[in-house]
């Protein structure tokens, strides 16, 4: 789940950046469009529940009770979409792919899902209290910018047929001034009501209609092994330099030797000249394979270009589309960007063995000096760190950091992989 609500961030930010910037019309497209989904969603949920108890002595009633349990999930599918337009985070799908179940069997699927009664809740939370705290909202923003236009209304109709706050009418657009400066101010106020309720709603929508307990199966791998983190750490610095500067120069030099005896060679019937070619060819392809070793234990790019570089060098390597989603201030600390950048690499290799995926998405913000990660797939879920998969040895390597690793896996997918690593630790 995302560390902050963004909007709120955006208001407690720069409130006065916040009044200038788009925040206050998103939020108004997304409080006032939820107010007439809410009250739809509501009014017919309700018209099921009724009508089912009033022919539940029939039967039919049953089957209109049963639509009215299910009457949450397309209201929580229609709201993690909407939540787009105020949260750029999305919202897992809570819900497990029934593949290969009949129709009787996705139905006894869904109504066995917590999930499922989760989002009836959200419905008549919704319906109930978000949709009316919009319909006072939309009033208020009505008023407001009647107010705000009372000049110009004052001006296109005829003179003294507006009325302002008073039965005496208004006879110039000057008049109307105060008005128009009321209105303003309304609408100010209007921009941060219309933050603070989207903030609530989107708390709301993330308790209720994102995965969590057994169905989510988040996973939370922090751990107190900052001694162990900073011994691998210097173990791992080491081991890379002796490869680079010991064993990888002795493969060069072997190389330049054997090339010399194969020119010695040139054009003898000796044996030995086959073994020696083949010999150099075998010192070659070690050499590769040594400088493919040093490039995965540190990349270059990473260190030369940062984090975004590096990942998607990475991403078009693998045999999986993957599109990278990453905007950062500038370069981060040199730890923090190795250990997100092995956080990714293990993730995209671990999606590619097991999960069956046909995409992933990587994701990375600073919000509130935090790194934030995200590895999302689309493959077959139910991944553990019990599995041998990595993400225990990824917990141990972020505990330097006091950064922690959320696992999101339920049976089906999608997977996600969050990793959050504070940039000053």
């Amino acid at each position: 789940m995302p560390v902050s609500v963004s909007v709120w961030q955006a208001m407690r930010r720069s409130p006065r950046r916040f009044l200038l910037s788009l925040w206050p019309w998103r939020c108004w497209a997304y409080v006032l469009s939820g107010t007439v989904v809410g009250v739809g969603a509501l009014s017919a949920l309700a018209f099921l529940a009724v009508l089912g108890v009033l022919f539940s002595v029939i039967g039919v009633g049953l089957v209109l009770l049963v639509l009215a349990a299910l009457a949450g999930i397309p209201v929580g599918a229609v709201e993690r979409r909407r939540l787009r337009l105020v949260e750029p985070a999305p919202l897992p799908n809570p819900h497990a792919r029934l593949r290969g179940a009949g129709g009787w069997g996705r139905l006894r699927g869904r109504l066995r899902e917590r999930a499922t009664w989760r989002e009836l809740a959200y419905t008549v939370v919704f319906g109930g209290v978000f949709a009316g705290c919009g319909a006072v909202l939309m009033l208020g923003l009505l008023f407001a910018g009647v107010l705000t236009a009372a000049p110009l209304l004052v001006a296109v109709f005829e003179p003294g047929t507006v009325m302002i706050f008073s039965d005496r009418p208004v006879t110039n657009p000057l008049e109307a001034a105060p008005a128009a400066a009321a209105g303003v101010a309304g609408l100010v106020v209007c921009a941060y009501a219309a933050g603070l309720l989207a903030g609530a709603q989107v708390k709301a929508a993330e308790f209720l209609l994102s995965g969590r307990g057994e169905e989510r199966r988040v996973v939370e791998l922090t751990h107190s092994r900052a001694r162990l983190a900073d011994a691998f750490e210097a173990e791992r610095r080491r081991i890379e330099r002796d490869l680079h500067d010991g064993a990888q120069q002795q493969l060069v030099a072997l190389s330049m030797t054997l090339g010399l005896a194969e020119l010695e060679l040139g054009g003898s019937d000796s044996p030995s000249a086959g073994l020696v070619v083949r010999a150099r060819g075998e010192a070659r392809q070690a050499l590769s394979q040594l400088r493919d070793l040093v490039r995965g234990i540190h990349p270059q790019v990473l260190t030369d270009h940062g984090l975004d570089a590096a990942v998607a060098e990475v991403a078009l390597r693998g045999p999986i589309p993957v599109t990278v989603d990453i905007e950062l201030p500038g370069r981060l600390p040199g730890a923090v960007e190795t250990v997100a950048y092995f956080t990714v690499t293990e993730a995209l290799a671990n999606a590619a063995k097991h999960s069956g995926a046909t995409e992933i998405t990587v994701a990375g913000r600073v919000r509130r000096g935090t790194l934030v990660l995200t590895v999302t797939d689309n493959g077959r879920g139910g991944a553990t760190p019990s599995d041998g998969t990595g993400l225990q040895g990824l917990a141990d390597r972020m505990a330097i950091l006091k950064g922690r690793l959320m696992v999101s896996s339920p049976p089906g997918g999608p997977t996600e992989l969050r990793a959050e690593v504070p940039c000053s630790a």
